[in-house]
């Protein structure tokens, strides 16, 4: 992003995957200034990604920023995952504060090459900053992790219907007591290109438009007609 304009980077003193769009309430939270190689990068936050738009708008920036960028995420964030996805949620709390805001994830947690996925933010960045976006509505882009002569092509998605299958390993302390890590597998339950998640299996970049409007506005038609309000 430092190609196209002046960058402030804010992000989460520790890994935050699955939090959503929670805020940190209970506690106070601490901004600390990040170097990398003797040199300042960033400051972090020992928040949620949510707490670090929240903390740049408010404490960071002196001035409103042209865009939010969020990621680029290790790990896909498609279908059903978008909705536990803090890297999401950090790009839909930028637009509710009225500012385009776009979230990046790459395919993988190995071996990740961020060199294809890089580019293609950058492409994307700068059209949505020459042409906007409507309200409330994030750009979600998932890039599959191979190499550039891979990559299928760029399509327009809608969130698919895949979602995890769960489970949770049950294992013991030392005192016998028991405990569990959460885990599963995504199952695949989409077939066409037009989903997220089955285009990227496809070697396609998917970009997908959400809305912070959750309201199922099909199903609100048809919910007026019931006999609920007598």
């Amino acid at each position: 992003m430092k190609k196209i304009g002046t960058v402030t980077v804010v992000a989460p003193a520790e890994p935050h995957s699955g939090m959503s769009h929670a805020m940190t309430l209970g506690e106070p939270l601490r901004i600390r200034e990040y170097s990398r190689n003797n040199r300042f990068f960033g400051h972090t936050v020992s928040g949620t990604p949510v707490d670090c738009i929240k903390v740049a708008l408010s404490h960071i920036l002196k001035a409103k920023p042209d865009l939010i960028v969020s990621g680029i995420n290790y790990g896909s964030n498609t279908a059903m995952n978008a909705l536990y996805s803090g890297t999401v949620a950090a790009a839909l709390e930028g637009a509710l504060q009225g500012i385009p805001s776009l979230a990046f994830s790459l395919t993988t947690y190995v071996n990740a090459d961020f060199t294809y996925a890089a580019k293609f933010a950058r492409t994307l960045a700068r059209e949505v900053l020459k042409r906007g976006l409507p309200p409330d509505t994030i750009l979600s882009t998932n890039i599959p992790n191979v190499p550039e002569s891979e990559i299928c092509g760029v399509l327009v998605t809608s969130q698919g219907r895949s979602r995890w299958e769960e489970s949770a390993i049950e294992r013991n302390d030392m005192y016998g007591n028991p405990y569990y890590w959460l885990s599963g597998t995504l199952q695949l339950h989409d077939s066409d290109l037009g989903s997220d998640e089955f285009a990227v299996r496809q070697n396609y970049v998917a970009v997908t438009p959400l809305s912070c409007d959750f309201t199922a506005h099909e199903f609100r038609t048809r919910l007026l007609d019931w006999p609920i309000n007598k």
